[in-house]
């Protein structure tokens, strides 16, 4: 599911700024995006996002400026004066042929250090990145509920339209045989009749037999009614660890499943339209549930 939220504070002297985006993906994927000094918070950053959510590709950009005294780097003079002399040694630099750029001169290994409470500092961001997080991530599931209202109601709207096909399915069924009976036996005894032939009353009833058989769909309408009601009562249930989008996926695998056996079983016009109409909304609800966490 798709969603966005951010944070910021100022805290003595030094901003911090946390911004998470979701799009959607069957699966979890995490991107932390932190400047490099702090690349040590990543897998703590990714493991309260995994508490939090289940689903989606999240993204997590986390930044801080800090303009206090305290984050200066130290000049290492011993390196750079090393390095001047060893520059000052050469002809080009003597003569004034070859200009010495401070800014080059402070990007050579050992000359600017760290300061020496990094640590201190690190540990600060890290206080400040996670209590930003958390208020980011609220705003995010905040977005994403009212996402999955709208989803949920979407949902629910497939999950009525097939209940209403499968109605007609369980109305127009029983007919279905009483009609073949009635045009097999009309077709054999007008056939019968030019040939002047009788038949047997036992093998038309069994050839009917044999088609109320081929064609009988109880089982897979009480079926696809169950996988309805647990649709329904998932939808309608309160807020779950599980993650529920995976199941309704699997439960509108089973419902096309069924669906698809209705439809090759039966030969009845009524019924086939009816079943692909239940199968179109099946397949609209495999589109969602991938959006569903």
């Amino acid at each position: 599911m798709t969603g966005y939220g951010d944070a910021s504070a100022q805290i003595d002297g030094v901003h911090y700024f946390v911004e998470v985006r979701s799009l959607n993906n069957k699966y979890f994927k995490a991107n932390i995006r932190l400047a490099e000094e702090f690349q040590g918070l990543e897998a703590e950053l990714e493991s309260r996002l995994r508490e939090r959510l289940t689903r989606g590709t999240v993204t997590i950009t986390a930044r801080c400026s800090d303009e206090t005294a305290s984050a200066a780097h130290t000049i290492n003079l011993g390196a750079l004066n090393s390095y001047l002399e060893q520059l000052g040694a050469l002809p080009q630099i003597a003569s004034g042929q070859w200009r010495i750029e401070a800014s080059a001169l402070l990007g050579l290994p050992g000359v600017l250090q760290p300061p020496a409470n990094e640590e201190e500092r690190v540990q600060r961001v890290r206080a400040a990145f996670f209590q930003l997080l958390d208020k980011a991530l609220a705003s995010l599931i905040a977005m994403r509920e009212r996402e999955g209202g709208a989803l949920a109601a979407d949902l629910e709207g497939h999950r009525a339209h097939i209940v209403a096909r499968l109605a007609e399915i369980e109305e127009r069924a029983p007919s279905v045989v009483a009609e073949y009976q009635s045009r097999l036996k009309s077709r054999i005894e007008n056939l019968l009749r030019e040939a002047q032939i009788a038949i047997e009353p036992g093998d038309l009833v069994k050839e009917i037999a044999i088609y109320a058989e081929r064609t009988d769909i109880a089982e897979e309408l009480k079926r696809l009614s169950g996988h309805l009601e647990q649709f329904r009562e998932m939808l309608t249930a309160k807020a779950s660890s599980r993650p529920l989008g995976r199941t309704l996926d699997f439960l509108a695998q089973e419902m096309l499943r069924e669906a698809n056996t209705i439809a090759s079983k039966s030969p009845d016009a009524v019924i086939a339209r009816a079943a692909v109409e239940i199968k179109g909304a099946i397949d609209r609800i495999k589109e969602q549930a991938q959006n569903v966490e």
